[in-house]
């Protein structure tokens, strides 16, 4: 769910301007999951751009406070979601704390990093939703330290429906400050694809997982 249309469009625009977000059907991009995409989103590159980080930070303050209310502790999902998760809680007034992977193999073997107690309401900041389930792992790590997790922010989701059933599942209340379904007519709009890409890029969501097979 997005925090809010107006938000959404100008998250979208945004992304779009400084290639956080590609496009490009006719010659899609391979994920680590070995899905071919026709999309690619990286919105660490916003933290190169001090207006647009800012920007971004100042909305999750906004829609944190107004949705989850202000927490006790900002947690930033590793590693893209640690810079802007560190704005976000200085902005706030806020401690910080983010989540790794999994555990270091040496030292305290700590998966989440910082000061934690128990009992504290934590609300995590993350870069990009796709399928989810590194997301909630972060989330089951802060849990299992004894966090109260009131829910996530993220700055875009593809809107699988499998990360939407993974959300309900795990009981985590997520909100977005942009969304594919907000992103695709902008990008037409602004004529970042043609209607004809639209299509693709609509078939593309539909199946993500087996549209590689049609495109070879």
């Amino acid at each position: 769910m997005i925090f809010s249309n107006a938000t959404a469009e100008k998250t979208a625009e945004l992304l779009l301007q400084i290639n956080a977000i590609k496009l490009n059907p006719s010659n899609p991009f391979l994920w680590a999951s070995g899905w071919h995409s026709p999309i690619y989103c990286d919105n660490r590159l916003t933290l190169s751009f001090p207006a647009i980080r800012n920007y971004i930070r100042d909305e999750f303050v906004k829609h944190i406070e107004a949705t989850y209310g202000k927490p006790d502790v900002i947690a930033g999902v590793a590693t893209g979601a640690i810079g802007i998760g560190i704005l976000v809680a200085e902005e706030m007034g806020l401690p910080f704390v983010y989540v790794r992977p999994e555990p270091k193999k040496h030292g305290r073997q700590n998966q989440v990093e910082g000061f934690l107690q128990k009992g504290q309401n934590v609300v995590v900041v993350e870069d990009l939703i796709s399928t989810g389930n590194s997301s909630l792992l972060a989330v089951e790590a802060l849990r299992e330290a004894g966090a109260n997790v009131k829910g996530m922010a993220a700055i875009f989701s593809y809107g699988f429906p499998v990360a939407q059933a993974n959300f309900e599942k795990a009981k985590v209340n997520l909100n977005t400050l942009s969304d594919y379904e907000h992103l695709l007519p902008l990008a037409v709009t602004k004529q970042y694809i043609t209607e004809n890409e639209l299509i693709t890029l609509h078939d593309w969501r539909m199946h993500p997982d087996t549209w590689n097979v049609a495109v070879k």
